[in-house]
């Protein structure tokens, strides 16, 4: 069963957990498995679903069934789902059954937070919260033991393709202090608008997660069959430079 890790003697290192979330948001979903496949072997080390239900978010995308169509199709990876839905309870049962390795919702979405963590964590899941940019943070300070992962939005959520919050940058930092001085082993996921003249500043900021949709597959080359390796070795270059 999935557990929170325990308090350490050291802080985690970012350089070590460092990885590109790739968000199929932006994929071609008429060949989603063989995009997946060749994102992963291209050096994504995760898989990104953003569910959105036209409610919460002016968007409407992914259900479980597309998780469990990307474990069918042998997908391995994990696979982190990001719920910009409400409510959330059944929507976490639901994506547990269909393969989710974590599971990120806003708190603003549930009427009682530490029960819809409580219930991630029963389902086997790593659980998480999402941040809008305009939300405080304040929230993490008081659930660091149950989370397993920050997620802070450097867009306004709802769409893919959208500019980069500038001022998140120093949220960023503000988790990042947080995480350490908490000693627990919470993943900083950033998701909007990273690309490759931007990245380097978020993993200076403190993120260890990057979670990319439109600057990796908006840069499909449809004649070239290393085109989504090229992308993840300019990301992965303008990380490993600033460490």
């Amino acid at each position: 069963m999935a557990s929170h890790s325990v308090k350490t003697d050291h802080l985690v290192s970012i350089a070590m957990n460092a990885a590109i979330s790739a968000s199929i948001l932006a994929a071609d979903v008429a060949c989603l498995g063989d995009e997946v496949d060749h994102v992963l072997l291209s050096g994504a080390g995760r898989v990104h679903l953003d569910v959105m239900d036209h409610h919460y978010v002016p968007n409407l995308t992914f259900g479980p069934l597309v998780c469990e169509g990307l474990r069918r199709h042998g997908i391995d990876a994990p696979i982190d789902v990001h719920l910009m839905a409400k409510p959330v309870d059944p929507l976490i049962r639901e994506f547990a059954a269909a393969g989710a390795t974590s599971i990120t919702f806003h708190p603003e979405a549930t009427d009682h937070v530490d029960r819809s963590l409580g219930l991630i964590r029963e389902l086997d899941c790593q659980c998480g919260l999402a941040f809008n940019p305009a939300t405080s943070l304040d929230l993490c300070r008081q659930l660091a033991s149950r989370l397993d992962t920050i997620l802070l939005m450097s867009v306004n959520p709802g769409f893919g393709g959208q500019v980069f919050i500038d001022y998140v940058l120093d949220k960023v930092s503000e988790a990042r202090t947080m995480i350490d001085a908490s000693r627990y082993a919470i993943r900083l996921e950033v998701d909007g608008g990273i690309k490759e003249d931007n990245i380097a500043a978020v993993a200076k900021a403190g993120a260890d997660t990057f979670v990319i949709g439109s600057g990796l597959f908006g840069y499909r080359q449809i004649k070239d069959p290393n085109g989504y390796d090229t992308v993840i070795s300019a990301l992965s270059a303008r990380l490993t430079e600033k460490r």
